[in-house]
């Protein structure tokens, strides 16, 4: 699971994540935007793998469970579609908020099922951590 996560998912989650916003410093204000064809490729692209990542989860040997584990890996398919489907549509905003959803589907599953990634300090993180 840890190198399904590091390798395919995580990765591909974080190039939809970083691909619409803003930043905020002392120089003003810098919108993140896809300028280009190719970028927004890139963009579509994250969002299938975030969305076949979801179906890799509930493969047997990977699913943890057949309740929550079946149910969050279905969740995690959904809003990858929903992202393929805004970034299809180029639409920046949709984008942004979509990736809003899709980071609240993966924090809900680690807070269930790894607890260490969210608060690598706490010590009920490694007691709760199914892996162990």
């Amino acid at each position: 699971m840890p190198e399904l996560m590091a390798h395919v998912l995580e990765p591909n989650a974080q190039v939809y994540w970083r691909s619409v916003g803003w930043i905020i410093d002392f120089e003003g204000e810098h919108e993140l935007r896809p300028e280009t064809e190719e970028e927004w490729l890139a963009v579509e692209n994250a969002a299938f793998v975030v969305a076949e990542a979801g179906n890799l989860l509930m493969m047997d040997g990977r699913a943890l469970d057949d309740g929550s584990w079946m149910t969050m890996s279905q969740a995690l398919i959904d809003i990858g579609r929903r992202a393929i489907e805004v970034a299809e549509a180029r639409d920046e905003q949709a984008v942004f908020d979509v990736g809003a959803e899709m980071y609240f589907v993966c924090t809900q599953c680690h807070a269930t099922y790894a607890l260490e990634t969210l608060r690598p300090s706490d010590d009920r993180a490694q007691e709760s951590d199914p892996g162990s």
